[in-house]
């Protein structure tokens, strides 16, 4: 396939070049892993789906392309922190960056769109609901793009863990740039959502290139355990280092870390509901050591850069080995030997299948929820289309005597029956505006000098201020002012204080869009695509995690990977079922030595004579007579007693 992008450098330049951007932005000498053969695919214009593990540097795969191509690289992930984060680290490589999020003025929508156009930012992040905005589409086909790049593909396939209908958007861009490659990566993907993933992307040929899920450094374990936590502090003091616990609700991180840290071992907690400047607190603490263990549901550790975790433990068992897979391997990725334990017992087995219950409630049901809905929000038939609405939980749970997790279910499954949008976590931008007139602000005698750096800052950034409440970044005064986050916070509030602003930080609010106008919930179509199919697949899911907490004989490393449709030939050997298997042959051999000795004689003995000598469990007994007929080292008379055989 020809390459259709107009490139910087020609081919026979290429790894010579790219190794140079890698040296010149990011100080490697050189790729790991299949980083260089995705890089080289893009180069050269062919759609490619990168698979690799958590960890495995995805981000260099699509950052070093593009800044060897001429034109700008769309960059869609579901994840805005990541999108914030990534955009922050590429400015201080000095490398133009932008992301759009909701938060956003029209204004700087706008702004950061015309400089796409203009070819003034070489890496655009946006979220794949951005596609059904019209501005977007239009300013987009005026834009000069070299590739495309969607982080945790997994999520435009229907049979993927954590699908989500917003990405089937994406494929509108092969209308609007059809000769431009597109750059799929995922960390988690069966052999299944693999396929659909690039006909969902409408890839021009089949591409896929691997990186191996094995982690050759990590023992997987699976501790069965009626004492949780107990357990938890044994294998915590028994493996030094920087831990990570996932448990699965907001309120077990609070719960979980105040019993690590009466324990005597320092622990913090991380959940989605924490506050913006909460979060990045503990987040620094632990990645700098000065507590040791992230106690945290599901939502850390998506760009989280912290080589040197030791150890992660699920207190609970995830809904799916794509879930656990993720969380766990972000253990060891210094390479060096690390664990990754799963804690199970009966209940737990109860609480998966409760789970299949919890997700998939009855279709009345959900069609009930729709329906007040619109009694909450009130909405009439045929009215909300497109409109968005604050959504508060609690008290819609409260008012129509639901349980929280049946009605977020429910609302799931609107959404991909494409009835609304439920975004959980959407993050409303810090907002202020001025009390004081503008003359009045440079009267003002008793400030600190960074109250006035960042009020001279604010004014010369942003307009509209003395009018109305007006959305700010944080983040961008954190680096233009180079102040602390914490601090520029707690300079708001003085400031708010003194009555020179009114200040709204930022908060992670709930909110429902409708993407269709309100119908009667009789006219509700939940199809058995969104419903049937996915219930099946979702019991499959929960059947195969609970295959891999009771297994005792196979290698768990081979189960996961085998799960993802890697096959391998050979055990890890570090895993708890490698182990034991190794102990267990230790103590098969002692036995048969031990029944030699009892055979010595060569008189007959019954079995259970044999046994009560040997003193060991009838499993290994069994198995140790079963060895030594095998080798024709014994046999049995008449009367089923064992002798040693004449040699």
């Amino acid at each position: 396939m020809r390459c259709n992008c107009r490139l910087k450098i020609s081919n026979r330049q290429t790894v010579t070049n790219i190794r140079e951007i890698l040296k010149k932005y990011w100080g490697y000498d050189d790729f790991r892993g299949i980083q260089r053969e995705i890089i080289e695919s893009i180069i050269h214009g062919h759609d490619t789906l990168g698979l690799m593990p958590t960890g495995g540097g995805k981000s260099i795969t699509f950052q070093v392309p593009a800044i060897a191509m001429e034109g700008l690289c769309l960059v869609i992930t579901p994840l805005i922190a990541l999108m914030k984060d990534q955009v922050d680290s590429l400015r201080r490589h000095s490398l133009s960056a932008a992301y759009i999020s909701s938060d956003m003025t029209h204004a700087e929508i706008l702004a950061i769109l015309e400089n796409c156009v203009f070819g003034a930012i070489k890496f655009l992040y946006i979220s794949p609901e951005r596609l059904t905005s019209e501005l977007f589409i239009t300013k987009l086909k005026h834009t000069k793009v070299c590739f495309v790049c969607v982080d945790e593909a997994h999520c435009i396939s229907q049979w993927g863990y954590d699908f989500r209908p917003s990405y089937l958007q994406i494929s509108k861009i092969r209308q609007i740039k059809p000769d431009k490659p597109i750059l799929a990566l995922t960390a988690t993907a069966t052999p299944k959502v693999v396929e659909d993933i690039q006909q969902q992307l409408m890839f021009r040929q089949h591409n896929v290139l691997k990186m191996s899920f094995e982690r050759k450094n990590l023992a997987y374990i699976v501790r069965h355990s009626e004492k949780k936590e107990e357990e938890m502090v044994r294998i915590l003091r028994k493996v030094n280092g920087s831990a990570i616990v996932y448990t699965r609700s907001r309120k077990g991180t609070k719960e979980v870390a105040a019993f690590l840290n009466e324990a005597g071992i320092s622990a913090t907690f991380f959940h989605a509901g924490l506050d913006p400047l909460d979060k990045n607190q503990r987040q620094n603490e632990w990645i700098e050591n000065k507590v040791r263990v992230m106690v945290a549901t599901n939502a850390f550790g998506m760009g989280i850069d912290k080589p040197d975790v030791r150890l992660v433990i699920h207190i609970n068992c995830p809904d799916s080995i794509e879930a656990y897979f993720q969380e766990a391997g972000r253990a060891g990725r210094d390479g060096k030997k690390a664990y990754a334990v799963l804690l199970f017992n009966k209940n737990d087995k109860i609480m998966l299948r409760r789970r299949i219950k919890e997700n998939f409630p009855d279709k009345a049901f959900i069609k009930q929820i729709y329906d007040e809905l619109a009694f909450f929000f009130q909405l009439g038939i045929d009215s909300g289309y497109n409109h968005s609405f604050d959504f508060n939980l609690e008290l819609f749970c409260v008012r129509f005597q639901h349980h929280p997790i049946h009605v977020r279910a429910a609302l799931l499954i609107l959404t991909k029956a494409g009835y609304i949008d439920y975004d959980e976590e959407r993050e409303s931008a810090t907002r202020l505006m001025f009390c004081l007139e503008r003359d009045e602000l440079y009267r003002l005698y008793n400030n600190s000098k960074d109250e006035d750096r960042l009020i001279e800052y604010l004014l010369r950034k942003y307009g509209g201020l003395f009018s109305d409440y007006v959305p700010i970044d944080e983040q961008a005064i954190q680096h233009s002012l180079n102040i602390k986050k914490q601090y520029i916070h707690q300079i708001l509030i003085n400031l708010s204080r003194k009555h020179i602003i009114k200040y709204i930080p930022s908060k992670t609010t709930p909110v429902i869009r409708y993407t269709q106008r309100r119908e009667d919930s009789a006219h509700i179509v939940i199809g058995k695509d969104i419903y049937e199919e996915r219930l099946a697949q979702f019991k499959e899911r929960i059947n195969s995690v609970i295959r891999y907490c009771e297994e005792n004989n196979l290698c768990r490393s081979r189960m996961l990977l085998d799960y993802f449709g890697e096959q391998n030939t050979h055990d890890c050997k570090v895993c708890d079922t490698c182990i034991n298997r190794k102990s267990n042959a230790n103590d098969i051999d002692s036995i048969i030595q031990s029944l030699q000795e009892q055979l010595a004689d060569h008189a007959p003995h019954s079995v259970e004579e044999l046994q009560s000598a040997v003193n060991t469990s009838d499993y290994l007994f069994k198995i140790a007579v079963a060895v030594m007929t095998k080798e024709n080292m014994i046999c049995m008379d008449d009367d089923n007693r064992i002798l040693l055989r004449n040699n």
